[in-house]
């Protein structure tokens, strides 16, 4: 009866994380199209402006350069990244750190001490990258940027030593999705509320905020499809976790979602 009760415990629990990222990464998606084009849809009177068809319906959507006094009813994206990332979360406390697959016959490390370390990577990894994109090195984003990935390719290879394969591919995916969620709880939506405070006052909103918080907004949309790819990586051993340069591959896998996402921001402005 427990196992059973597990087992759905298991299943709607993926579900509802498969579901939620799908919200999430969809919306993610969408409004980076949606910027880029805005930014190559400009009208003789200098408004961003796209016109859309979907499902019989035409819309309209204009982007505000100088933000307007807000209407009454004001739609926020947020609940997805939470939902996401909660369920995430749950998961992985069932499946690794309470299901026996943190550990292997080569790890040097216990469950215990695993775990501890799993965990820590996911405080520590989103303190190192939210003080190194405030700090003065983020002026120049070329060098944060690489800085970010040597960071990660360490954290890769840390974690491929410490625990088993498996597991560490998915604290890696944990923490970009860590980082993802706590870009928008953290930074975008408190930069977000504080145009709306400002404009609710009457008076004009600083820039500096919108600005870093459509920064981490970008960082989310590369993120977004290695965060993927570790998702399923588990239906192919033999190619990801169980290869003997695991680390590397990953490091590969994640190189090649960056450059899909590249693409496809390339693409949408031909589109």
């Amino acid at each position: 009866m427990i196992s059973d009760l597990m087992q759905w415990l298991h299943l709607a629990l993926r579900w509802f994380h498969v579901v939620a990222g799908v919200l999430w990464i969809g919306q993610t998606a969408f409004f980076s199209w949606l910027d880029t084009r805005m930014r190559i849809e400009v009208d003789d009177q200098g408004r961003e402006r796209v016109w859309m068809v979907h499902s019989g319906g035409f819309y309209l959507i204009e982007k505000q350069t100088r933000p307007e006094l807000v209407p009454k009813t004001l739609h926020w994206f947020r609940w997805e990244a939470a939902a996401s990332w909660l369920s995430g979360i749950f998961l992985l406390v069932q499946v690794y750190y309470l299901g026996g697959l943190m550990v292997d016959m080569d790890s040097p490390l216990g469950v215990g001490a695993a775990t501890a370390v799993g965990i820590a990577v996911l405080v520590v990894g989103w303190t190192v990258y939210d003080l190194l994109w405030t700090s003065p090195v983020a002026r120049r984003e070329g060098w944060a940027s690489a800085l970010s990935l040597a960071l990660l390719a360490l954290s890769a290879w840390g974690l491929s030593e410490l625990m088993s394969g498996r597991a560490a591919y998915l604290h890696v995916g944990a923490l970009m999705g860590t980082v993802m969620a706590a870009n928008v709880w953290m930074r975008i939506l408190p930069a977000q509320r504080a145009t709306v405070a400002a404009l609710e006052a009457g008076e004009e909103p600083d820039p500096a905020p919108a600005l870093r918080a459509k920064q981490r907004s970008r960082h989310n949309t590369f993120l977004a499809l290695p965060l993927i790819f570790i998702m399923v990586s588990s239906h192919f051993p033999t190619l990801s976790y169980g290869h003997r340069n695991n680390w590397l591959m990953l490091l590969g896998f994640i190189a090649v979602g960056f450059g899909a996402r590249y693409a496809m921001n390339a693409w949408d402005k031909r589109s």
